[in-house]
């Protein structure tokens, strides 16, 4: 095996670590969200979890960060809450979610 083929081995197996590590951060995030979401909705315990968890599965291989700020505004729209503020705790929930996946190792 050459130099140039380790190397390309190495990039692959970096990307394909990123990119892992990109589809749990996005989960681990839509989860947050959702679990903030269903308290701004009112609701707790198996509700929340629940709310939560469809956010996070519903379309989960096409699912977009537009999708996923469209649900969530629409949902709390009659709450007053703007897609501004959803789209703000959404990038503190990926970030938080970056910051325990680093954590976990």
């Amino acid at each position: 095996m050459t130099t140039f083929d380790k190397r390309e081995q190495g990039f692959e197996a970096k990307f394909a670590h990123d990119e892992e590590l990109m589809f749990k951060a996005t989960a681990r995030s839509n989860k947050l969200l959702g679990l903030w979401a269903a308290s701004q909705l009112g609701l707790s315990g198996d509700a929340a979890a629940s709310y939560a968890t469809t956010l996070v599965t519903d379309n989960l291989e096409s699912q977009t960060i537009d999708d996923i700020l469209r649900k969530v505004s629409v949902d709390l729209a009659d709450k007053g809450v703007s897609r501004e503020q959803v789209a703000a705790k959404l990038q503190e929930c990926l970030h938080q979610a970056v910051q325990q996946l680093e954590a976990k190792g």
